[in-house]
């Protein structure tokens, strides 16, 4: 049996990585999929990648307020309402020490990553509500109950990201409607790619070989097993978990040195 048999979902960030693996994960279990996203050739990609007609994308930028009613309403026309929000759009920002961390650059990252996500369940809960019920599932990352160098508004939105979830969750649990937070770990990704780039330009392969080394499975996650934690929290088989801060991390938050 599907385990999201007849669900409808929006998955903010879809475009690649963990979004676009929970996509296809979503459709394959039976959900209608609504992915979200500002690069349209990347939602164009996932959606041939896919290839299913209960799927469809929207352009939007998470940190805006009319785009997200937009992105919103898209759905519920589309599919009928709303079951599952998976708010996984981010941004990693720059990684600079806070003397050399511009401004402009944290109120980016804070817009994209703890704005766009309160925005995403805000407009989302009526249509929850509608439901009867449903899953919220909020991207946070090890770095939102930990620290990493030069990385303060990264950490600080992923913190917030925690908060949110344990907030909401009081909010929302007399309409039945759940809201917990996965922490992934250092996943073989786009963003990670571009924080190899960041962090050891030109010794990207270095950089790679000695994170894994810290983790203690010894390797970096993959998109997929990410997918698959946020699948079990949108199925009923979470339906007692909520308020939950799930890590999903080879190990790294278990107190290794």
């Amino acid at each position: 049996m599907q385990r999201l048999g007849n669900k409808v979902a929006i998955i903010t960030g879809g475009g690649s990585g963990i979004g676009a693996a929970t996509a296809k994960l979503f459709v394959q279990e039976g959900a209608k999929v609504l992915i979200v996203g500002r690069n349209e050739a990347k939602l164009r990609k996932t959606l041939q990648e896919i290839n299913h007609e209960n799927i469809s994308y929207t352009v939007a930028d998470v940190s805006q307020v009319e785009d997200t009613k937009r992105y919103i309403r898209h759905a519920v026309e589309r599919y009928g309402g709303i079951d599952v929000l998976v708010s996984n759009a981010g941004t990693e920002g720059p990684f600079q020490h806070i003397a050399e961390h511009s401004v402009e650059d944290f109120d980016q990252v804070i817009a994209t990553n703890v704005r766009g996500v309160w925005l995403s369940i805000k407009h989302a809960f009526p249509e929850l509500q509608k439901r009867g019920g449903g899953s919220i599932i909020l991207t946070s990352s090890v770095v939102g109950v930990a620290g990493f160098p030069a990385s303060s508004s990264y950490t600080a939105s992923k913190h917030a990201i925690i908060g949110l979830a344990r907030a909401l969750a009081h909010d929302g649990a007399p309409f039945r409607i759940r809201v917990n937070a996965v922490c992934p770990g250092i996943v073989d990704n786009d963003m990670m790619v571009s924080i190899h780039a960041r962090l050891a330009p030109g010794a990207e392969d270095q950089i790679k070989s000695t994170l894994s080394a810290r983790v203690p499975l010894k390797r970096y996650g993959a998109s997929e097993e990410i997918a698959r934690m946020n699948l079990f929290l949108a199925s009923d088989e979470s339906s007692y978990s909520t308020g939950g801060v799930y890590m999903a991390d080879g190990g790294i938050t278990a107190g290794i040195m």
